[in-house]
């Protein structure tokens, strides 16, 4: 009997705000322009770029939301207080590192930075609520994945708004990459922290120190040739698992860079 209150109390916390709609619209306004643009046009270009970099910012806020509405629903009601359920991504951490500096990364080379943060009690959860705390952001990311390419796959062509469906591939193929680093257990990581509970506490202690510095190791390690290689070739191999050659997303990774 009181599963229906607790069900409207949990809808009525979360808020998308209009800066969060916002970048919805900026999305849905890029997609529109690289649908109608013949491939390789300036339009084209401009239209997946919006598409590509509004579309990973609403990627960022729906993780970071994860995080919080799991966090919410195991009792902390300070992630309301900080406005983590509004989807705002400028409530998440920093905006230059948590917005700007991933969106500069895309630009860039097609790094997916994991992005923003929110700030939980976690040490208050039991160690089962701790691993779903962590894991409910890549598997946001992951889902977003699978969406997008089975879209892609079924709807997608060569042929006809090929600049639309290799932006689109691209974007999944950052959610893909965004996935897998999460997921790879270094301190600060989300792939840490659904490991960490299972570690002891002396270990937990020590890897604490690590913990400020995990993202930058993870960054360093991932710029070693060899290791960047193996990196986005296995990334590129998840993404062929759907049916699509790697050349779409690469397609759509030089219409975003259209400057290069």
């Amino acid at each position: 009997m009181n599963y229906p209150r607790t069900v409207g109390r949990a809808f009525g916390a979360v808020r998308p705000s209009p800066v969060f709609l916002l970048v919805v619209v900026i999305t849905v306004v890029g997609g529109v322009l690289a649908w109608d643009a013949d491939y390789g046009s300036r339009q084209a270009q401009f239209g997946v770029f919006i598409l590509v970099v509004a579309g990973w910012i609403v990627s960022i806020c729906l993780h970071e939301f994860a995080h919080a509405y799991v966090a919410w629903r195991a009792g902390d009601r300070e992630v309301e207080i900080r406005g983590y359920l509004t989807l705002n991504p400028l409530k998440y951490s920093h905006p230059l590192l948590s917005i700007a500096l991933p969106v500069v990364f895309i630009a860039l080379g097609g790094f997916a930075l994991p992005g923003g943060a929110v700030y939980v009690h976690s040490h208050n959860f039991s160690p089962r609520i701790q691993r779903i705390l962590s894991g409910a952001g890549p598997a946001v990311n992951a889902l977003c994945a699978i969406v997008l390419l089975m879209i892609v796959r079924f709807y997608g062509s060569t042929h006809s708004h090929a600049a639309f469906w290799f932006g689109l591939s691209y974007l999944a193929f950052l959610q893909i990459t965004a996935t897998v680093l999460n997921l790879i257990p270094i301190p600060g990581t989300d792939g840490y922290g659904i490991a960490e509970p299972s570690l002891s506490y002396q270990t937990r202690r020590s890897l604490d120190q690590i913990k400020p510095f995990g993202i930058l190791i993870l960054f360093a390690l991932l710029f070693t040739p060899e290791l960047n290689r193996a990196f986005f070739d296995g990334v590129n191999a998840l993404f062929e698992l759907s049916g699509l050659p790697g050349g779409w997303w690469s397609a759509g990774s030089s219409l975003t860079r259209f400057w290069l």
